[in-house]
């Protein structure tokens, strides 16, 4: 009775005659690069779990980054402190998607946007504009269907459910800050976006620092991070800042 025995690796044999296993050989670097990118794309396909829910698409903590085109925004006066806003363009993302990854063309997004808009006038007409804030998925179309995943009642649901959970972490004492920084004193609050909460500590506050909104302040691998501000060090000393509070 023959014995199985266990096949050797393949070998890659040298230009000198040296044998090497098929395994070790070292992959070109258009070899890595295809790898990598098959790698992104499984990954990116793939299903993935937070707290309790699938989710296919981009893992939970990563980023995008758009550039938009010349677009155009239109404002209608509702009230003196109410302006209906509309806006259209095509953004463009910054670099390019994995080969293989991400939906079909033409499948379609319904977002919600809650956000800070800070805007400066430098003259007659132009003025500098910055958004800070989240965006709600209510619902997608997939290229091949013709109904959205969710009827306009479920979406409206969903919509009052997010926003009484955001006037309820509103309603929350935040974390009070106060700190200096280069001479300057800084008074303020860190609002925690409740979703980012486990076992009591938030990777994400809505920062408010003498009564000007600087924007989502993000707990990072390494120190913290605020979009759109340049000074790290300023940044660094807010993240204290509401670690002592937090701390108190």
């Amino acid at each position: 009775m023959k014995t199985a025995t266990k096949k050797p690796a393949a070998k890659k044999v040298t230009k000198r005659g040296t044998a090497v296993p098929k395994n070790l050989v070292k992959k070109s670097p258009a070899a890595q690069k295809k790898a990598v990118k098959e790698d992104l794309s499984k990954t990116y396909n793939e299903f993935k779990e937070f707290e309790g829910q699938q989710y296919t698409g981009m893992k939970i903590g990563r980023s995008h980054k758009w550039n938009y085109d010349a677009g155009v925004w239109r404002e209608t006066k509702i009230t003196p402190d109410l302006w209906e806003i509309s806006y259209a363009v095509t953004k463009r993302r910054a670099g390019h998607a994995p080969e293989g990854s991400g939906v079909p063309v033409g499948t379609e997004y319904h977002w919600y946007i809650m956000a800070h808009q800070n805007v400066r006038k430098l003259n007659a007409n132009d003025y500098t504009t910055s958004l800070a804030g989240l965006k709600l998925k209510l619902a997608h179309k997939r290229a091949d269907k013709e109904k959205w995943s969710l009827s306009g009642k479920t979406q409206r649901k969903h919509l009052i459910e997010f926003l009484q959970e955001m006037i309820a972490q509103l309603e929350k004492e935040p974390a009070p800050l106060d700190f200096t920084y280069n001479e300057n004193h800084y008074l303020g609050e860190a609002i925690p976006i409740g979703q980012t909460c486990h076992d009591g500590l938030c990777e994400e506050y809505d920062i408010i620092l003498n009564d000007a909104s600087m924007g989502i302040i993000r707990r990072m691998k390494k120190g913290w991070k605020i979009d759109g501000v340049e000074d790290k060090k300023f940044v660094g000393a807010i993240g204290d800042a509401i670690v002592e509070s937090s701390n108190k």
